[in-house]
């Protein structure tokens, strides 16, 4: 039987949030921006069209293993550069994400918040897979 603490339970509800919003992002941009849309976008501010490819699957993938509560702290990590991209593409906006365009608040928050989950780990009710475990030790 495993105790969990209020801080296991806490960090489940931070990993779970933050892969749902992620999951949503990565949907947005197939349903409702396509992905020709949003590769179109990466080009127009002069990034290679393929990392538009990267981020869909980063954020879809991610924000499915985070829900989950698979290899949490790797793919917190992983996700950081993929915030601070976007932090740069809205740095001309303002600080406030209502700006036209967006600003950057947002995403420098969601950076630092998959910092902290980095550090917590999966919390409560992660799915724990053996092999991975070995594999990876401290970053399962």
């Amino acid at each position: 039987m495993t105790t969990h603490t209020n801080s296991d339970y806490a960090a489940f509800a931070l990993r779970v949030a933050s892969g749902s919003l992620f999951l949503a992002h990565g949907w947005l941009k197939i349903s409702v921006f396509t992905v020709a849309g949003t590769v179109g976008f990466f080009e127009s501010l002069g990034l290679p069209g393929l990392l538009a490819y990267f981020t869909i699957a980063a954020e879809i993938v991610g924000g499915i293993a985070l829900i989950l509560g698979i290899s949490t702290r790797l793919v917190s990590l992983a996700l950081i550069p993929v915030l601070l991209g976007a932090t740069w593409v809205h740095s001309g906006n303002g600080w406030l994400f209502s700006a036209e365009g967006g600003g950057w608040e947002f995403p420098i928050f969601w950076a630092v918040v998959q910092g902290a989950i980095a550090t917590h780990g999966s919390g409560a009710f992660a799915l724990k897979v053996p092999a991975l475990q070995r594999a990876l030790g401290q970053f399962a």
